[in-house]
């Protein structure tokens, strides 16, 4: 963790190249500053988004560990079986929940991470496998997916996780359409970059609101994550020409503009 020391020393390093690494932690941020316009009042709640499986540690994410690599051993025999998918794709996802439930350290961070990370994979596999997928698999995944993109160390893995997310909050909102799943919808598009789609998504939001104080927050709310994730959008870009640059003048090595550790540590949001 970055906590703790006698010394005296900047949290970020922004001399030469780091620079554009700290322009991705900004980013994560943004997101993170976006999501938290819902936490005290509004349609949204995060809390429940990032819910675990009960009290515990690592420890317990051991069953659902175990679960997977069952399902593992009878995917290889059909790997193509969406039940199995949808299966393997829960277990991953409820392990990292569980991982997280209660005070995690730094390795059982990482250990949620690496669960979302192959549940990720899964959930890409499963997606291919059928026409119909799973709202409740969907609503599982589009907050583990969030997570990956908070933790993301480039703009290509955050924007890539953040778009998935969007994607799977798409297939909740598509088949249960609240102001909970439609402005957190909008919330994920609008960092997408995708503005035209999330305004559409917000718009469906507000006829669901039952009072005018209700939808006036929520556009006031909204106003301000667009706001957040047009800064984010113009910075993300601008990060992504700079990469393309130093990579050149690197002889194609993107590692000199890769962030080699959080730099603020535990991420907001995650054991909170």
């Amino acid at each position: 963790m970055a906590q703790g020391g006698k010394e005296h020393r900047m949290v970020f390093d922004i001399r030469g190249r780091r620079k554009y690494a700290v322009k991705v932690v900004y980013a994560i941020l943004a997101v993170l500053m976006g999501a938290s316009l819902f936490l005290v009042v509004g349609p949204l709640n995060i809390g429940e988004l990032f819910n675990g499986s009960g009290s515990g540690s690592s420890s317990l994410a051991k069953p659902y560990e175990e679960q997977a690599e069952r399902l593992e051993a009878k995917l290889r025999k059909e790997p193509e079986d969406p039940e199995l998918l949808m299966a393997l794709t829960r277990a991953q996802v409820t392990a990292g929940n569980t991982t997280l439930s209660q005070e995690p350290n730094e390795e059982d961070l990482l250990n949620a991470l690496q669960h979302y990370k192959e549940a990720s994979s899964t959930w890409s596999g499963y997606l291919k496998s059928t026409k119909e997928p799973s709202v409740g698999i969907a609503q599982l995944m589009a907050p583990a997916l969030l997570r990956l993109a908070e933790s993301g160390h480039t703009y290509p893995e955050v924007q890539a996780n953040i778009e998935a997310a969007s994607q799977a909050q798409k297939i909740v909102a598509a088949q249960r359409p609240t102001l909970n799943s439609l402005s957190t919808l909008a919330l994920y598009t609008y960092f997408t970059g995708d503005f035209k789609a999330a305004e559409r998504a917000q718009a469906e939001a507000s006829k669901l609101t039952r009072e005018k104080f209700e939808r006036e927050q929520l556009d006031t709310q909204m106003k301000e994550v667009k706001e957040r994730a047009a800064k984010y959008t113009k910075e993300r870009k601008k990060s992504e020409a700079a990469f393309k640059a130093a990579s050149k003048a690197n002889k194609g090595n993107p590692e000199s503009l890769r962030s080699p550790t959080n730099p603020f540590g535990a991420s907001p949001g995650l054991g909170e």
